[in-house]
């Protein structure tokens, strides 16, 4: 019999939900179009082998593993623990992992671009304003001229579409009460915060942070694009750009 997990008390809401899913998270139809995303983020990140990409919120390293085959240097970080440790499990040359809270973050530059993508730890937070400490972090981390590519879950989608969830009109978060299932069937009701933004409230957080939107676009999991924001996608996409 596998030996118990020594569970350190959780610093965020999020980790135990992590650590009963565990590698059931990969099976989620919302991971599935990892190499459509990272071709994206390739293309229009100007990412090239040997581009230093630090993945805030990586989960179990799906988008750092991919950019990794391609010969990009990927540091993530999570949270989660458990997702530290499947990510690190069979991790492809270039890719590392560490868990670190997004919201206290340590880096001084070095990466090139940083990516924080499926609401990662830029989304998953309750509209107590701990987005801008998330996002303040992300700006430190990057060389003057790097570029952050980050998804939000949206505001209009959520309030016309989101059923079975509410949403806080004041703090900008959706709140649902959901079923997750770990790798062995075993199911958990657990509640989910995921905040929620508009395009304009995006720009005017990264403006705060010091990063220029260069565009955000309406996407879908596996659907990366630059098109024009509308209320009929679930997420946006941003680009913004550290100039000095």
């Amino acid at each position: 019999m596998e030996a118990p997990r020594d569970v350190p008390e959780p610093d965020h809401w999020f980790e135990p939900i992590a650590e009963h899913l565990g590698s059931a998270y990969l099976r989620y139809s919302f991971t599935r179009g990892t190499v459509q995303e990272c071709d994206f983020l390739v293309s229009h990140l100007g990412l090239t082998a040997g581009s230093r990409v630090l993945d805030v919120g990586c989960g179990p390293g799906r988008h750092a593993h991919e950019l990794a085959r391609r010969g990009i240097t990927v540091h993530g970080i999570d949270i989660s623990q458990c997702f530290v440790d499947l990510a690190t499990t069979d991790a492809p040359r270039g890719a590392t992992f560490e868990r670190m809270d997004a919201r206290k973050m340590t880096f001084d530059g070095g990466f090139d671009a940083v990516i924080s993508l499926c609401q990662g730890g830029f989304g998953l937070l309750t509209g107590q304003g701990e987005d801008e400490a998330v996002v303040r972090g992300i700006t430190k981390a990057m060389n003057t001229g790097g570029v952050a590519a980050m998804s939000a879950f949206s505001s209009y989608f959520s309030v016309r579409y989101h059923d079975g969830a509410t949403f806080d009109a004041c703090t900008g978060t959706s709140h649902e009460l959901t079923e997750v299932r770990s790798a062995t069937g075993a199911s958990k009701q657990v509640d989910l915060w995921t905040n929620c933004y508009t395009p304009r409230e995006l720009r005017l957080l990264l403006r705060l942070c010091g990063l220029h939107v260069e565009s955000i676009s309406s996407v879908e999991p596996g659907d990366y694009a630059l098109r024009p924001p509308t209320t009929e996608t679930p997420e946006f996409l941003v680009i913004a750009r550290k100039t000095e």
